[in-house]
C-alpha cells in the first residue's frame, strides 16, 4: 500500500497489484439446465516451473500454447466477449474510472479470543470476576433448550477465509510495469494471489440501466466506450503507459457557494 494525492490535491491511500504473465488458456461454453449457456474465459497467471506441474496441466497449457502457469481462474462473461487462448492481458484491461472487486484470502491469526476476534469488550474489571476479564461468559442456556445454537460467536481460528473487498475504484493504470493503482485496501498478505474483476453490485446497475436503453449511465462517468479485445499487449502498446482517473468530486478545499 501507498498514497496518492488527486488533481484536487486529496491524500488517498491505494493499493499497488501486478498483472503478473496473465494469459488465456481456454473459452468456456456450457449448457445449464434452464437451456442457457454459461460463457467464461479462463486465465492464468505467474509463470511456474515445468517440474513441479502435473502432466494434465502440463497438456492443458500445451494445447493452449502458453508456459506452465500457478493460477488458474476463470470469469464470466457474455457470449460476445470470448478471448483467443493465448492472448496475454496487459493491466490496460482495467479503466480508470471504474469499480472492482477484489478477492483473496485474508492474513490468517490462528486461535484468538472472542474480544480479537468478534469485538467483544470482555467482563468487567471489579471483584468477583477473578482472571476471566477477557473470557467470553456464559454461552449455554437453561434446560431448555439446553444446548449451544450453531453459529454461536465462540473462541477459534481467525482469519485464513476467502475475502471480498466490493466497489474499490481504479484510480492509475500502469501498463509499462503491469501495475493496477486501487483505491483502499485489499485482503491478504504481500505477493499473495489477487482475483480482480468488474464490480459485481455497480454492473448490475449498469445492466438494468442498459435494459431500460440509458446508455449515459452504463460506462463509469469520464468512460465514452471500451476496446476490444480489451487489456491485449497491443493495445497497451497504442496508449500512454500510465493513465489516471480524473477527481470527479467538488475540491473539498474550495468552498462551496
Amino acid at each position: 500500500m501507498t498514497s496518492m494525492w488527486n488533481d484536487q490535491g486529496v491524500k488517498f491511500p491505494v493499493t499497488i497489484l501486478q498483472v503478473e504473465d496473465c494469459q488465456v488458456t481456454a473459452n468456456i461454453k456450457t449448457p445449464k439446465p434452464d437451456h442457457s449457456v454459461y460463457h467464461a474465459v479462463q486465465v492464468a497467471a505467474c509463470n511456474k516451473n515445468a517440474k513441479a506441474t502435473t502432466r494434465q496441466m502440463l497438456g492443458h497449457f500445451s494445447k493452449a500454447k502458453v508456459s506452465p502457469k500457478r493460477y488458474v481462474k476463470e470469469f464470466p462473461v457474455s457470449a460476445d466477449a470470448h478471448i483467443p487462448v493465448g492472448t496475454t492481458l496487459s493491466a490496460i484491461h482495467f479503466v480508470p474510472g471504474q469499480y472492482v472487486d477484489c478477492v483473496a484470502k485474508s492474513i490468517g491469526k490462528g486461535f484468538q479470543g472472542v474480544m480479537k476476534r468478534w469485538g467483544f469488550h470482555g467482563l468487567a474489571a471489579s471483584h468477583g470476576v477473578s482472571i476471566s476479564h477477557r473470557s467470553a461468559g456464559s454461552t449455554g442456556n437453561h434446560q431448555d433448550p439446553g444446548r449451544v445454537f450453531p453459529g454461536k460467536k465462540m473462541a477459534g481460528r481467525m482469519g485464513g477465509t476467502q475475502v471480498t473487498v466490493q466497489n474499490l475504484a481504479v484510480v492509475r493504470v500502469d501498463s509499462a510495469l503491469n501495475l493496477i493503482y486501487v483505491r483502499g485496501q485489499v485482503p491478504g498478505v504481500d505477493n499473495a494471489p489477487v482475483y480482480v474483476r468488474d464490480a459485481k453490485k455497480i454492473m448490475a446497475v449498469a445492466q438494468h440501466n442498459a435494459v431500460k436503453g440509458l446508455k449515459e449511465k452504463i460506462l463509469p462517468k469520464g468512460v465514452d466506450d471500451l476496446p476490444f479485445p480489451a487489456g491485449t499487449v497491443e493495445l497497451a502498446k497504442a496508449l500512454p503507459p500510465i493513465i489516471e482517473a480524473p477527481a470527479y468530486r467538488r475540491s473539498p478545499f474550495v468552498p462551496p457557494e
